[in-house]
């Protein structure tokens, strides 16, 4: 009998557990969105050599407004395929364990995570319209942190984790302006691969 209450006590709590979180997050949406980042890293660091700079030796840059241009199209291109990885492995998931997608846990995840994206992002396109490109790479990693640490309360609790580690990284690179690409690596191509495969395996 007690063996039943038991049972009876672990099936409401999953039961619980699915209405007030989005556990269909797939850990492979992680390492896909890392593995975008860090090939669209490396693509940038091509591309500045291709205008003749040095990333890891010039310190003082200049950049022209077609290479501004280039970089924030390259920086788009990279999210719309994290955001495609993570909807396709996210759907792949919940058809596999019949999980319903669209509850209520999830609007709540989206807007806690939409929030400190919005206000970042246009404080993002403040400090490239005022010309202080040395400040975008870490202030994407802060408010990317803030906002995973911001939506972990209706998914799982591990993501805080990332986040925190997105918003160290992101304040640790404020202290050296000029190799925000190194720190965007680690940041959402390192970081993520990681957390990523770590979540696959814990919740695969």
């Amino acid at each position: 009998m007690n063996q039943k209450h038991q049972e009876d006590l672990a099936h409401i709590r999953s039961m619980m557990e699915r209405s007030s979180r989005f556990i269909s997050l797939s850990g492979l949406s992680g390492v896909f969105a890392g593995l975008s980042a860090l090939i669209g890293g490396i693509y940038v660091y091509q591309l500045f050599k291709a205008n003749g700079m040095d990333y890891l030796k010039d310190e003082h840059r200049l950049y022209s407004t077609n290479l501004v241009s280039e970089l924030f199209w390259i920086g788009i291109t990279i999210m719309v395929f994290a955001l495609l990885f993570g909807t396709f492995f996210t759907v792949r998931k919940s058809r596999k364990y019949n999980l319903p997608i669209w509850t209520s846990a999830t609007k709540k995840m989206l807007f806690n995570l939409a929030v400190p994206l919005v206000a970042g992002g246009i404080f993002c396109l403040a400090l490239m319209y005022h010309g202080h490109f040395g400040l975008v790479a870490p202030s994407t990693l802060i408010f990317y942190g803030l906002a995973v640490i911001n939506a972990e309360k209706y998914t799982f609790s591990d993501v805080k984790y990332l986040g925190f580690s997105e918003l160290i990284l992101g304040c640790i690179s404020l202290f050296y302006i000029g190799y925000g690409l190194i720190f965007w690596i680690l940041g959402f191509g390192i970081l993520h691969i990681a957390y990523g495969l770590v979540m696959f395996k814990k919740y695969k």
